[in-house]
Order: structure tokens, then C-alpha cells, then sequence
């Protein structure tokens, strides 16, 4: 009975949990408009209608077709939502009144609709993924241009630059994909009939868009697309329902690789076969716990690199079985065929080791395999696979092997008198065990065949001598051999497996730190350090990024105190490889060294510059360890973020001054783990950039909304006193002889009017500016509050008229630490503010009252009162607060006027003088604005 995989159904549960909360997704697709996606939408929607599903249609493009506005008949229709943009009424779809309805179902046409400029979002997409966030089931409708990853093909198909796009991580999202489906010449048809355009846009289209060529490639484009997303259903399918056999639903072809000659064979020949089939194809690699040679590794290293650069999918996989590990992953990934080579081993070997091929062979089931025969080498023979001729014996490891035998020897000759020998065979099984466990296979081996013959020399009667009298002894001497090579090998697979999870997840865990701390880190600067910080950890090695300054590309490297090898040169410790894992952060193996500013390791010259920049201009990995200018000192990665390249990371792996030496191509993982890195970085670096351009951007929205607001002030609260200055004053010059003495007095008065209105809005202009810029300096001395309310009042008494005003100023108050003149400003700007929107008969309040250590002033009227919800939004400058029956603020309403500076001048005098200001509505009508003044001591 076959088990299930416990990581496999952590990662059902995983998956099935978000997908068990969230609504579903119908996705129309199409390969152009017009093959009837919004017709089989809303045919779809009428017959879950009529199966009782609460269906709405949410927005739905009829482009004047009547066949689809009829299949709107009998649904419910979502009014749309008005917007105007340049004077032009746009018609959206109402997102807010769709989440208020929550119907089950709703229909959104057209996808990739960019919306009017003041919705909430920008696309339609995000109002669907916001009715999906809802738990409301969405169909939507959506053509193969406009997909986000398609939108270069299909431009260069087309020669039409497709601008609204729609990601495609939302049609992998979606539960269901429909593909409609029409041929070209259909199409063309339908075209002609008018029943896609009015006849004069379809002659346009079909000698532009609509061309066959065109149509037959996107057709193929919306096929592929939709076999890929139905593939991935029923891998998920597969997934859920524990199903091992292979559906050959889609041809997928797997490469077995090895270190042997035959890799490069077997790679062209599958890539070949791929193409034939049009099929997906893989490239696996096992690592197992034997060792191999530096030529073995090379081989592995050359046949991935080779295959990843013909497009193939590279997998790495760990076990101890290679046959079983392949079959596992054949049959998970749904492979279809299976592509190994001839076997080169001799025959005895085979039939006493085993043979991978026929494992695979006989173990595939349904899966086809293809065994190809490899290239031979010039001699005519193949060099074995496992070749450790070239490695150093470590002749310690076997001489500790044998101490561990002698002591095993001691211990059974002391306790020989008292146990039969059978029983002392345990003591060599466990230094059997021990020597695996501590020196590794080979010394264990060596351990199992000097206690047997020392078992035999010793123990086993005649003593002193190998023959053997008792034939018992032999099967004993037999099983524990064989014990002692099975102990040593499972014991040293488990070993090499542990050492192997430890160094992934040293890896892992410096990935996941690096992303975290990349994610907490704001400003390029810091992001910069803190890659460099995890990336020399990660490496062992020194790096640098290099940017753009100007024109050119200059590196950045780290300021902070950074490990060395204790008696090592670190730029000299490795050549061919990054170093594994395991050597990072071992404390018993590093000092820390001076923070590295001026003077790095790694100290780039033109050289190393141009190299650089070739690899930022051309976005592709450049240095040392590629076939692209192998002579560098550093392998230079292009930071590639989703709009542009951001930078070059260069991470040193030659010693200075040394460039004969020809570097091996790096190992594809390590080279996987730096572009992981990269990649990282990149995004980082993007993060940061877009984050700089956005608040740039809301600097300058601001400042064209301040400069926006002063030309309209500007051109409406200076132009009509101006107005009035001038049409006065022309009445008295051209007919002032004719006029009555009565009629130039008030045109006399007009103007002085509009002439002191024209002074406060510009005195109020300069007084703002004067105050934001920090020009004006607070002048305090103690001044009693009467005094300056005094003022105020006679300033305004011709203006009060019929209204009433009162004051409560209590005789005890005390004197204040103010600027007389701006405090002044203060109240004449918050008098006028209640004049300006309270009746003539109203009434008007000024009062203060002690505090904790500040004095409380309000001003109160009986007007129309503060908009609800824009309290605080009439203190800012330029602000006009409007609402249905008038607005009280510094602003103009439908009948009164200001540039809405009055406030905000306030406010800030107010907390010049360290005070706070507010503006609340009274209970029976009316406003009430309230500063504090600190008293000081």
C-alpha cells in the first residue's frame, strides 16, 4: 500500500484553503473582438437564471449588436455610473452599488476597460478582483491581445501596440476558462455583415487588424494559452484526486542526465524531439550520496548549462534510489515520455550494482521511454563515471578507521574469557557503525574488513591463524561483512542527506533573510548595504553593485565589518565554484577584520568597468564563469526589474591580478542562487526607485494643485473687484458731468470698496506666503485680549449692521504672550469669516475663558455652519467648502467670494504662537471657532 506524501498533501491543504473562501471565476476568451464572447456570457447567465442563481449584469459592451442586447432581456441591469472627463459624459460600470447588491453572480464585459480618470481604480480588472475579494462570482469576458505577457507578440504580429492589458496571474486565477472559438475566414464574415462594426470600421479593420495572418497567429495564441491554463487544471485535478498514473493529455518529455558523455547527446536529441511534438520538456539531474569526481561534476555542470540554454526546464533532485526519484517526479509532472541513455557500465557491474535504465525500464508503467545512444570518446572508451583516480586519498580518515578496530580488538580481548564469540561480533558492528558515522564510507569499509579478519585471527579457533575449523564460522564472518557494508552505507547516505538539508537550508534561510530585511528596508542606500551585507555572507566572497551616476556606471560597495578566513585569502579560496553553504557563519572558522570602506577586496579597473557596463546595456549575466568575457575578475548579473534594469551586482571569484586562468562555467545552481539574489535586489532597487517618482509626483500633483488653485483665485476674486474698479471709475471719467452728486458718491465708495477688498486678498497672498516660507518672526510680549478684541470691533462696526454682538471677556483674565499684530490678523480674518455667512440679523459671540496653562478664544455665529466632514479641510490654503445649502468657510460659496487663505492664515499664526485652532457646528445652527494661546509662565 503506497502512502501518501506528507509534503504533497501539506501543499493540498495549503492550496485548498484559500480556494474554498474565495468566489470563482469564469474567464470568456477570445481570440479577437467579435467572436461572440459577450453573446455566450450573457446565454451562460440566463441559464443559471433560470437555475435560481441571483444573476446581475454588471456592465455588458453590446457595441450596438441586436442580437446580444437582446440576451440582456430578463436580467437585471446595473445602472451605469456618469462620469465627465473633457466635457464628455462617460458611462462606468458602478462598483459601489455592485458590492451594496452582492448578487451571487455578476457579469463584467470587457476586462481590460480602462476606466474614467476619477473611478476608484484605474482598470476594470481590479474592480473584478475587488467583487472576488467581496465573495462575489464574477463572469468577465477578455481577448489574447490583451494579455499582459502576450503584448510584444502581439505587436510585432500586428503592428497594433495593444495599451490596455490585463495581467495574466487573473486568468491563472480563474476557475474556468471558456475558450469561443471562429475560423479566420468566419470571422472575416461577420465583419462583412456588420455584425462586429459599422460597415465602415470593418472595411478599416479588415484591411488593418483583421488580416488573416493576423487572425490565424492570435488564434493560435488564444489556443496555447487555453491549453496551458486546462493543463494546469488538471495537474491540480491529478493533485487533488492522488492520481500516480501518466494522462497523456499533452506530450511532456523528462531528461535523465548524468555524469557521463552521453548528457550533451541526450539534451540535443530531446530538444529535438520536443520541437517535433511542439511538447514541454525537463532536464532532471539526481544527487545522490556518492562522490564524484571534479571531471565527473564538470560534465553535470556543461550538459544543465547547455540545456538551459535551448530552453529547457532544469530540475535538480536528491535520493538515494536515481530510478525511483526520477519515476516519482515523472509521474508528478505528468510526463509523458521519458528519455535516458545506454548504459556503460560492464555488464557484471550491472547485474551485481544494478542498472538505472532497467529500473526505469521496468519500473515507467504507462510512461514510454527512449534509450539513445551516447557519443564515444576519442580513445574509443569511456571514462568511468565515478572516477577518483585524480582525488587525494585522505589516509587519516582510514588510519582512524583501523584505531577504531584495534579498539574494538581490546575491548573483545578483554571480555573473550566471559562472552561466546558470536556475542563479540557486536562490539565490530558497532565500530563499523562508529567509522561511518564519523569518517564516512570508505574508512567504514575498511573497518568491516580488518574486524572480520581480526575476528577470525584472534577468536575463531585454530587462534592465531585464518583457517577456519568450524564451517559455522563462515556464514558468521558473511553476515557480519555484509551487516558491516550495509551499516556503513546507510549510515553514510544519511550523513551525506543531512549535510545536504543543512546546506539547502542555509541557502533558504539566507534567501528568506535577505528578501525580509530588503522588505523593512526603505531608501536605495540602505538597500544597497543590506544586499551586500547578505550577499557576501551568502558567498563568502566580495560584491558590489553598480549603478548609474549620470551617464555612468559606478560600484558601491559595503561599509561594514565583514568575516575572513583565518589564514586565508578569501579572493583566493575559490576558483570554479561559489562555496557551499556550509562554510558561512561558522564561527570557529572566521574573525571579524576592519570595516572594508575605501580600500575593498575587490578593486575594479576599466576593465572590469566595461565589463560591467556591457552587462547592464545588454541585461545578461557577463565575467568570470560565463562563455561572455571570461577574462573578468567578477561574474556581473544585470538587476532586471519588471520596467528597466536598475544596476549590475558583480560578485568576485577570480584572485587580483590574476586573469590567465580560464574559470569552468559556474555550477547552474550556484549561478540559480546568485540571479535569486539578483533578482532580489532588483526588485528592491525598483521598490525604492518608484517609491522616489511617486512622491516626486505627489510633490508636483500638490504644486499644481496650489498653482491651479492661486491662478484660480487669481483669475476669478481679483479679477471682479478690478472689474469693478474699472467700470466705476470709467462711469465718472466718461459721464460724470451728467451724473448726480449722489451717484458719484456711491460710485466713489464702490470703488474704495473693491479697492480694500483688492488689498486684503493681496495682503493675504503675501501674509500666506510670508508664513510658509518662515519669513515672519513672532514679536510676544504681554498684551491683555481686550485690547485686541477692541480693535477688531471698531475696525467693523460700520459692517455689523443690524447684527448683534456680544462679548464675555471676563475682567480676571490675564495678560498674553502674543504678537499683537498677527493675533489681530487673527480675529479680523475669523469676524469676517462669520460675517461673510451669517444673516444681517444674526448674531455674533466673541468670548474667552482661562485654561490649563492657555487661554480659550471662540468666536460663534448663527450662520449656515462648517460642511460636515470638512472641519479641518477649511484650514488649508486655496480650500472652498461648498455644500448643497451654502458652505461656511473661507471660500465662496454659490454667492459669496475668497481666494480661501483667510483660515489658513489663521491656523498658521495660531500655531506660530504654539496654539492649536478648530471649527465645530453649533447645536441650533450656526459655527464656532476655537484657538488656544498658551500663557507661558
Amino acid at each position: 500500500m503506497n502512502r501518501p506524501n506528507p509534503d504533497a498533501l501539506l501543499k493540498k491543504v495549503q492550496a485548498e484553503e484559500p480556494s474554498s473562501r474565495a468566489a470563482r471565476l469564469k474567464v470568456f476568451f477570445g481570440m479577437a473582438p467579435g467572436v461572440g464572447k459577450t453573446y455566450a456570457m450573457l446565454s451562460e447567465a440566463r441559464e443559471r437564471l433560470a437555475a435560481g442563481v441571483d444573476v446581475v449584469a454588471g456592465v455588458i459592451e453590446t457595441h450596438g449588436r441586436a442580437q446580444t442586447q437582446t440576451m440582456l432581456e430578463g436580467l437585471r441591469v446595473l445602472d451605469a455610473r456618469e462620469e465627465t472627463h473633457n466635457n464628455v459624459t462617460l458611462r462606468e460600470f458602478d462598483l459601489d452599488a455592485a458590492l451594496k447588491l452582492r448578487p451571487q453572480l455578476i457579469l463584467v464585459d470587457e476586462l481590460a476597460h480602462t476606466n474614467a480618470p476619477n473611478s476608484r481604480h484605474a482598470k476594470r480588472w481590479q474592480d473584478v478582483e475587488e467583487l472576488l475579494g467581496a465573495g462575489i462570482d464574477v463572469y468577465t469576458t477578455v481577448n489574447v491581445q490583451h494579455l499582459e505577457s502576450l503584448n510584444d507578440v502581439v505587436a510585432q504580429i500586428t503592428g497594433v501596440i495593444v495599451r490596455e492589458t490585463v495581467p495574466d496571474r487573473l486568468l491563472e486565477r480563474a476557475d474556468e476558462i471558456e475558450l469561443i472559438d471562429l475560423s479566420p475566414h468566419e470571422l472575416q464574415q461577420r465583419l462583412k455583415e456588420g455584425r462586429v462594426y459599422v460597415p465602415h470600421s470593418a472595411e478599416r479593420a479588415l484591411s488593418n487588424f483583421f488580416r488573416e495572418g493576423n487572425l490565424t497567429a492570435l488564434r493560435e495564441l488564444a489556443l496555447r494559452r487555453t491549453a496551458e491554463c486546462v493543463d494546469a487544471q488538471m495537474q491540480l485535478y491529478r493533485r487533488d484526486h492522488d492520481v500516480t498514473g501518466t494522462w497523456p493529455a499533452t506530450e511532456r518529455i523528462l531528461v535523465c542526465i548524468g555524469p557521463h558523455p552521453l548528457g550533451a547527446r541526450l539534451v540535443r536529441a530531446a530538444r529535438r524531439m520536443a520541437t517535433s511534438l511542439h511538447a514541454q520538456w525537463i532536464v532532471a539531474w539526481v544527487e545522490t550520496s556518492a562522490p564524484l569526481s571534479d571531471a565527473a561534476k564538470q560534465s553535470v555542470q556543461s550538459t544543465l548549462r547547455l540545456a538551459e540554454s535551448l530552453g529547457a526546464e532544469m530540475v535538480e533532485l536528491s535520493g538515494s534510489d536515481v530510478a525511483d526519484a526520477l519515476l516519482v517526479f515523472a509521474r508528478e509532472r505528468n510526463v509523458s515520455k521519458i528519455v535516458v541513455g545506454k548504459p556503460v557500465k560492464a555488464r557484471w557491474r550491472e547485474r551485481l550494482f544494478g542498472s538505472v535504465v532497467d529500473d526505469i525500464v521496468r519500473n515507467s508503467g504507462d510512461i514510454d521511454v527512449y534509450v539513445i545512444t551516447g557519443e564515444k570518446s576519442s580513445s574509443g572508451k569511456t571514462k568511468p563515471a565515478h572516477d577518483t583516480s585524480s582525488t587525494r586519498i585522505a589516509w587519516p580518515r582510514y588510519f582512524g578507521a583501523l584505531g577504531i578496530v584495534a579498539v574494538c580488538t581490546g575491548a573483545a580481548w578483554a571480555m573473550h574469557e566471559h562472552f561466546a564469540p558470536a556475542n563479540l561480533t557486536m562490539i565490530y558492528l558497532l565500530g563499523v557503525v562508529l567509522a561511518a558515522t564519523t569518517l564516512g564510507r570508505g574508512p567504514s569499509v575498511v573497518a568491516s574488513l580488518a574486524g572480520v579478519a581480526v575476528f577470525d585471527y584472534l577468536f575463531v579457533p585454530p587462534f592465531f591463524n585464518f583457517a577456519v575449523s568450524d564451517v559455522e564460522y563462515l556464514l558468521t564472518f558473511v553476515v557480519m561483512l555484509g551487516t558491516g557494508f550495509i551499516v556503513s552505507n546507510l549510515t553514510s547516505r544519511v550523513h551525506s542527506a543531512a549535510q545536504s538539508a543543512r546546506e539547502r537550508e542555509k541557502r533558504t534561510l539566507a534567501l528568506y533573510s535577505l528578501a525580509r530585511d530588503l522588505a523593512a528596508t526603505r531608501g536605495s542606500e540602505n538597500i544597497v548595504q543590506i544586499a551586500l551585507r547578505h550577499i557576501e555572507e551568502l558567498t563568502d566572497t566580495p560584491a558590489a553593485i553598480w549603478r548609474l551616476d549620470g551617464e555612468e556606471l559606478r560600484p558601491e560597495f559595503a561599509n561594514f565589518p565583514r568575516a575572513e578566513a583565518r589564514g586565508n585569502d578569501i579572493s583566493s579560496s575559490r576558483t570554479n565554484n561559489l562555496p557551499s553553504a556550509r562554510t558561512v557563519n561558522s564561527a570557529a572558522s572566521f574573525k571579524a577584520r576592519p570595516t572594508r570602506t575605501s580600500t575593498p577586496n575587490f578593486t575594479p579597473n576599466a576593465k572590469e568597468a566595461g565589463v560591467a557596463r556591457w552587462s547592464f546595456d545588454h541585461a545578461q549575466t557577463a565575467g568570470a564563469g560565463t562563455d561572455t568575457l571570461p577574462a573578468a575578475r567578477a561574474i556581473y548579473l544585470p538587476l532586471k526589474g519588471a520596467q528597466e534594469t536598475e544596476g549590475v551586482l558583480s560578485v568576485s571569484l577570480r584572485p587580483e591580478n590574476d586573469s590567465s586562468t580560464r574559470l569552468s562555467p559556474l555550477a547552474p545552481s550556484r549561478l540559480h542562487d546568485l540571479e535569486t539574489l539578483a533578482s532580489q535586489v532588483a526588485l528592491a532597487l525598483e521598490r525604492a526607485r518608484l517609491a522616489d517618482a511617486a512622491h516626486l509626483a505627489q510633490v508636483q500633483i500638490e504644486t499644481e494643485r496650489l498653482r491651479n488653485s492661486l491662478l484660480s483665485a487669481v483669475s476669478h476674486d481679483l479679477r471682479t473687484p478690478l472689474a469693478s474698479i474699472v467700470g466705476a471709475s470709467s462711469s465718472l471719467l466718461e459721464d460724470g458731468a451728467a451724473l448726480s452728486q449722489s451717484t458719484r458718491n456711491d460710485l466713489l465708495h464702490s470703488i474704495t470698496d473693491e479697492a480694500n477688498r483688492l488689498h486684503r486678498l493681496v495682503s493675504n497672498l503675501l501674509e500666506m506666503t510670508r508664513l510658509q516660507s518662515g519669513a515672519v518672526e513672532i514679536k510676544r510680549e504681554l498684551q491683555p485680549l481686550e485690547e485686541v478684541v477692541g480693535a477688531v470691533l471698531a475696525r467693523f462696526e460700520k459692517d455689523f449692521g443690524a447684527r448683534k454682538v456680544t462679548t464675555n471677556l471676563p475682567a480676571d483674565l490675564p495678560q498674553v504672550p502674543i504678537d499683537a499684530t498677527l493675533m489681530e490678523q487673527v480675529f479680523i480674518n475669523l469676524v469676517e469669516n462669520a460675517l461673510k455667512y451669517s444673516p444681517p440679523t444674526g448674531s455674533l459671540h466673541i468670548a474667552a475663558l482661562r485654561g490649563e496653562g492657555a487661554l480659550l478664544v471662540e468666536i460663534s455665529d448663527r450662520g449656515i455652519g462648517v460642511p460636515v466632514g470638512q472641519e479641518n479641510e477649511i484650514f488649508n490654503p486655496f480650500f472652498r467648502a461648498v455644500q448643497a445649502h451654502g458652505g461656511h468657510a473661507d471660500s465662496s460659496s454659490s454667492t459669496q467670494s475668497g481666494a480661501g487663505l483667510g483660515l489658513a492664515i489663521c491656523r498658521a499664526i495660531v500655531e506660530a504662537h504654539g496654539g492649536k485652532i478648530w471649527a465645530e457646528n453649533r447645536p441650533r445652527g450656526g459655527a464656532v471657532f476655537r484657538f488656544t494661546l498658551p500663557l507661558g509662565e
